[in-house]
């Protein structure tokens, strides 16, 4: 286990800009987002799967921080068109292409494809992925499509290698719960997707304490409420779900992170505001949970199909056994220097175990070089 330290939170005082190589300036004229765009999704409230908003903001937390100890160096090879909204997540195809979804303003591109040699080379149309109104997670399958997740909107999107539409799950603008009896088939607050070995669809839902309190609004088609895995076969055909419901063994609060285990076929659920990730069977039985120090942003797994989760704005990557011990950590905590994320959150690894990371709140992408072996 690495040594480990508490510090302090970092704050943004206004928007940032990032040069070639990676340096960040937040800048003092006003922001190139424009003006800001009202979310129409209500803030989660009077409910118990609601957070507790008793406590300090996050950007004052102290915050559990470990010692690189993995060998790692930080590169800034890829230069993003615009500085104007964060890289949330990033994705590696079979190509070795990386793709970068970004929360940029209406009206503009939020996904762009870069090639193994870090050049721009496709730039998707918001006509294709639609207008994102809070972009989040993004995962690249077998065959080399992207899947893209909106969180507001409620949509999860499948994009082609070459930039094309090919599926759409949910109703873009239409939260709600999927009830298959029904022909009913909406999304609640998707925030990642995943793959079975077999080509299964996984997609999780709900935001924690961003996710509204939809019990008792009203609406016949959204009344459930509650964080959940929605579980598809590879064409799309519904197969199951399993709810988080908050408390007890197998439930969780919030799914922001996860991630299919390529050796177990388990789930692992990042259950971020508990500090805690939950592990259930590909088919919903819980295995059991496992505690953290950190907050559970993101889940992956290397190359040997061992686990990592990212530690969101901890900013860090860490390695971790199968029950939860950290062994390793990359990334030198929460800021906008080398080496720093103010939001370390969805990721990839490649096939050497280099990893390659967006930031949620600033448009700049680390690879980070695992050592010579």
């Amino acid at each position: 286990m690495p040594a480990w330290f508490i510090r302090g939170s970092y704050a943004l005082t206004g928007p940032t800009s990032v040069a070639p190589g990676g340096k960040v300036t937040v800048l003092k004229r006003p922001s190139e987002r424009g003006p800001a765009r009202a979310n129409p999704v209500p803030y989660c409230e009077r409910s118990i799967i609601c957070a507790n908003p008793a406590g300090p903001a996050r950007t004052s937390v102290l915050r559990v921080t470990y010692q690189e100890n993995l060998g790692y160096t930080h590169q800034y090879p890829y230069n993003m068109p615009t500085s104007a909204g964060g890289a949330v997540a990033v994705a590696l195809d079979k190509a070795n292409n990386l793709w970068v979804l970004q929360r940029t303003p209406p009206g503009t591109p939020k996904l762009f494809k870069f090639d193994a040699n870090a050049r721009l080379v496709l730039t998707v149309p918001e006509s294709v992925t639609g207008d994102m109104l809070k972009a989040h997670g993004m995962k690249a399958d077998a065959d080399g499509n992207v899947w893209i997740l909106d969180t507001s909107w409620a949509t999860a999107r499948k994009i082609s290698p070459d930039g094309k539409l090919l599926q759409t799950i949910g109703v873009s603008g239409k939260r709600g719960d999927w009830d298959e009896a029904k022909g009913q088939r909406l999304l609640w607050e998707p925030v990642m997707v995943d793959f079975g070995a077999n080509g299964d669809i996984y997609i999780a839902q709900g935001h924690g304490h961003e996710s509204p309190n939809d019990v008792g609004s009203g609406d016949p088609a959204n009344n459930l409420g509650n964080s959940r895995i929605l579980h598809l076969d590879k064409n799309g055909n519904f197969k199951n779900q399993y709810f988080g419901n908050n408390h007890g063994p197998g439930k969780f609060y919030s799914a922001h992170g996860f991630a299919v285990d390529p050796k177990t076929g388990n789930l692992w659920i990042g259950d971020r505001e508990d500090y805690r990730i939950i592990i259930l069977t590909a088919d919903g039985k819980f295995v059991k949970t496992i505690q953290t120090t950190n907050l559970v942003c993101a889940i992956q797994f290397d190359a040997q199909g061992e686990p990592w989760y990212a530690s969101g704005q901890d900013g860090q990557f860490l390695k971790i056994d199968r029950n939860g011990k950290v062994l390793g950590a990359i990334g030198r905590g929460m800021g906008i220097d080398e080496g720093e994320f103010m939001e370390a959150s969805y990721w990839s690894f490649d096939t050497r175990n280099n990893l390659y990371a967006g930031d949620t709140n600033i448009a700049r992408i680390t690879k980070m070089l695992a050592p010579q072996r």
